[in-house]
């Protein structure tokens, strides 16, 4: 039975709720249950065991076959009472029960009948339960019924049939596309609800023609629909018949974008909201086209509903990811949002400021941010550091106040997310931003004085003996390392044995300080830290040869070349033997990962998390990569990588993608391919490739992949000459070939005969963004200036009409493939001036900076003035043959 409501003491809050129907078990509702087979049927009684019936339902509680059965048949004997709240019930628990399809007809005469009557409730009900326990056989029964329902006088029968509709057009399409005609008169309804429902029908019944929803759009745009939810319906799918359009190529004024607008002045708050939403969200949306959507939007943060704050800020927070400048406007109605009393809303409107702010308005920011910590929790704090993290990235000059923010709140409570966010936060400033460097290691020191979690602070230890070395007094961090050797716990303290040593090896007058500390580790109770001391102290101790110097820095700084997987298996699988171990025998590619740790791992790592250069499958690891193929190693240094380039759609048979390793005399390609298909093995896999298009350069040498299981990255590459220090560009024409052989999918062995086949690869160019490292500098001013005056190439480039200077500004961005210095590449939104500053590193190791003019005339033709600054004049004059060409 189920326990009686009690009433909660007031001494007692913090124990659990009492619910109606706790301790209730399946076995004593199911006894309880023959009071339906009563001859006096009791309509209360009933409907009390239903309700416990439905709840155990909803709980997960699996019913047997059987027990389903005998419920089933006992309720169906409820059909006979009269009582309309009994009746309810009884349609709820047959639409739960969902009986098969020999049971279902024992009630589908009831149902009919119900159906039929006269009585509007019963109507809808009888609707809503038959639709969904038939099968197509009966549906076609009851069809003419159904349409007559449709069009039903009563709004609730009618929605009720609307909304079955929406669920037997999954299983029965071509029964409920018959209704058009009628779901069409219902589109036309007085009652809200029916428009809606009848809305939501006819376009899931026409969503696979295009051209028939955009008629449906088309002529309800004209004002017919009277519903606030249907007009909400009617915006989304507006909204989608126009990036269809713009995704076939249809160009010229944007269609509909009048009909969205108009709804900006609806009379329904949900119908505006929805209506900015779908404007702010538009492919390649303008300032023009956003103006009208933020203005009420911003009407909405003074709201004083907080379901229509939360929603304008909200849509704000993800317009400034893309259009800043245009809400710049909103930003005094958002820093009275700060002290909401509602935290959500709260936090998105600091990360929005944050993200919109401009340099002067950092400190009063920072202000405002520091009283509102206090009051929220965990989750929205990392929110917050996230946001602060990416402002100081656009704003280097500010990086003493927000770093002092950081540091400020790293010392306050809080859980390991949190704290993880804020070092992750002030590491990325270290590294992005050079004059950081030294104040920020020592927030971090300060912090690992009294940090609570090994993790972060073996982390950070790591870091400072990277970065610590490098500062200009590196002997004030060893006393923040050597106390960690005797305050913390054994983890922590050989993570300052290995940083200790690093700073010994990398700073000669440290390193006999250096050696007497690490003498008083060796005494440590735990045995790694003993090792580690022991170990460290040989190689500070070396012989100072040049060879063995080189050995231990790569011993101490360097990686391994094999992935950790790799190594670990290796390890696993070697057996102890006279014969020591191989490292060379370890593989060297990344083997393939499980779905599930991809997703884990999609996130880009920052911070801590993130390694100290580039990523393992970055710079570094390609340089090792390519230096350890015979063919490639007197290529010399490796100037730059690109990103992978796709070479086939998704979900192709065979997915490859290409990477583009530039060097001074010579380009490699490297095809990272996988086989996706798994009754089948690949061998001899190579890529012809055309340089026909490609005239400066000349095919040197290739490597094929000598076998490609089911989904196992293998790499295939070409190498090509090109001249020395020249950008040269071209199109190559891709084609894979190989050797397909069948795979026995219950034993895995493959058959011994192969059949050659190829696959056509998309087209790769080279362009001159290739030549072109992207390099921030923290102060574009002083770079400018310390460079010579007399070398800078000044010259004035028309680049023809375009929508906005954003746009332009990103074609040339792309065009040079440099790095936007100080947030330069945004532009106001009303702008018709505006200045770019660029850096890069042009191959041969020439820094480059760019200063880029640009300016646009009421005809919206763009006009360039591009002043070039280069360590050598020639690829000064370099960089403007690239845009006079491009």
């Amino acid at each position: 039975m189920a326990q009686p409501f009690v009433k909660k003491d007031d001494d007692h809050d913090d124990e659990m709720e009492y619910s109606p129907f706790m301790g209730i078990e399946k076995g004593a509702v199911l006894q309880e249950a023959r009071v339906f087979n009563d001859a006096q049927v009791d309509p209360r009684r009933c409907s009390q065991v239903i309700t416990k019936l439905l709840y155990l339902l909803n709980q997960g509680e699996s019913f047997t076959k059987v027990e389903a059965t005998e419920v089933f048949f006992s309720v169906t004997k409820l059909f006979q009472s009269k009582d309309t709240g009994l009746r309810r019930m009884v349609y709820l628990i047959i639409k739960e029960l969902s009986p098969s399809s020999d049971e279902v007809i024992i009630v589908t005469s009831s149902l009919m009948k119900d159906m039929n009557s006269k009585i509007d409730m019963y109507r809808a009900n009888a609707i809503r339960v038959l639709c969904r326990i038939i099968d197509g056989t009966l549906l076609t029964q009851i069809e003419r019924y159904l349409k007559q329902a449709i069009v039903d006088k009563n709004p609730v029968v009618s929605s009720a049939a609307l909304v079955s509709g929406l669920h037997l057009l999954r299983t029965n399409p071509e029964i409920v596309k018959r209704w058009s005609n009628e779901v069409q008169e219902g589109v036309q309804s007085r009652s809200a609800l029916v428009q809606f429902h009848a809305l939501a029908l006819l376009h899931q019944i026409r969503q696979n023609d295009r051209l028939a929803v955009s008629k449906l759009v088309g002529s309800l745009t004209r004002g017919s629909v009277r519903s606030p939810l249907a007009q909400c319906l009617l915006i989304r799918y507006t909204s989608q018949v126009i990036r269809d359009m713009s995704n076939h190529g249809q160009s010229g004024e944007r269609p509909f974008y009048e009909f969205l607008e108009s709804c900006l002045r609806h009379k329904a708050e949900m119908v505006i909201l929805e209506a900015a939403r779908a404007i702010t969200e538009l492919d390649g949306v303008t300032s023009r086209e956003l103006t009208p959507a933020i203005t009420v939007l911003q009407l909405f943060l003074s709201s004083p509903k907080p379901v229509l704050r939360f929603a304008a800020v909200r849509t704000l927070n993800k317009v400034s990811m893309t259009h800043p400048m245009a809400v710049t406007n909103c930003n005094i109605d958002m820093e009275s949002l700060i002290s909401d009393q509602n935290r959500s809303i709260a936090t998105l409107a600091i990360t929005t400021l944050l993200k919109t702010g401009n340099e002067s308005s950092v400190e009063r920011l920072m202000k405002q941010i520091t009283n509102f910590m206090s009051d929220i929790a965990d989750e929205f704090k990392i929110v917050v550091v996230d946001a602060i993290r990416s402002l100081c990235v656009k704003f280097p000059l500010k990086y003493r106040s927000l770093m002092t923010f950081l540091s400020n709140i790293l010392r306050e409570e809080g859980g390991f997310e949190y704290k993880r966010a804020i070092v992750d936060s002030i590491v990325t400033i270290i590294r992005d931003i050079p004059d950081a460097k030294e104040g920020g290691l020592l927030h971090l020191c300060e912090f690992i004085e009294d940090c609570e979690f090994t993790y972060l602070s073996t982390q950070i230890l790591h870091f400072l003996g990277i970065e610590g070395p490098k500062t200009s007094d590196p002997s004030k961090y060893i006393r923040y390392i050597y106390n960690r050797v005797h305050l913390e716990n054994a983890t922590v303290r050989a993570a300052a044995v290995s940083t200790l040593a690093k700073f010994g090896f990398m700073v000669e007058s440290l390193k006999p300080r250096i050696t007497v500390l690490l003498k008083r580790c060796i005494y440590d109770s735990d045995d790694e830290v003993r090792d580690r001391a022991t170990l460290f102290l040989s190689v500070l101790g070396g012989d100072g040869t040049l060879d063995a110097d080189k050995d231990s820095k790569e011993f101490m700084f360097g990686s391994l070349e094999a992935p950790l997987a790799n190594m670990e298996t290796s390890l696993k699988n070697y057996d102890p033997s006279e014969e020591a171990f191989d490292i060379n025998s370890v593989p060297k590619e990344v083997k393939s990962q499980p779905l599930a740790e991809k997703k884990a791992q999609g996130k880009k790592p920052t911070g801590l998390g993130a390694p100290p250069a580039a990523p393992a499958s970055g710079f570094e690891g390609y340089e090792r990569l390519l230096s350890s193929i015979p063919e490639f190693a007197a290529f010399g240094k490796l100037f730059k990588s690109s990103s992978p380039v796709e070479l086939t759609e998704a979900e192709t048979e065979y997915a490859v993608n290409v990477v583009k390793h530039i060097f001074d005399n010579h380009v490699v390609f490297q095809y990272n391919c996988t086989n996706t298909i798994p009754e089948q093995l690949l061998e001899r896999v190579n890529v012809i490739v055309d340089a026909s298009e490609a005239e400066e350069f000349s095919e040197v040498a290739s490597k094929a992949l000598n076998s490609l299981p089911y989904d196992s990255p293998g790499q295939a590459f070409v190498a090509f000459e090109k001249p020395a220090g020249v950008p040269a560009v071209g199109k190559f024409s891709n084609t894979l070939t190989f050797v397909v052989k069948e795979v026995d999918p219950s034993t895995g062995e493959a058959e011994d005969d192969g059949v050659e086949d190829e696959y056509q690869l998309e087209d790769l160019e080279v362009v001159s963004a290739d030549y072109m490292v992207k390099v921030s500098v923290s102060n574009f001013r002083n770079a400018w200036e310390s460079m010579n005056e007399e070398d800078e190439h000044v010259d004035e480039y028309g680049l023809g009409q375009r929508e906005s200077l954003g746009e332009a500004i990103k074609a040339v961005i792309d065009l040079l493939g440099m790095q936007p210095c100080e947030g330069t590449e945004t532009v106001p939104s009303n702008a018709r001036s505006h200045t770019c500053l660029l850096s890069g590193v042009y191959i041969g190791n020439v820094k480059v900076l760019v200063r880029a003019q640009f300016g646009m005339d009421s005809s919206k033709e763009i006009a360039m003035k591009l002043a070039v600054r280069a360590e050598d004049a020639s690829v000064a004059e370099a960089i403007h043959e690239i845009v006079a060409n491009g």
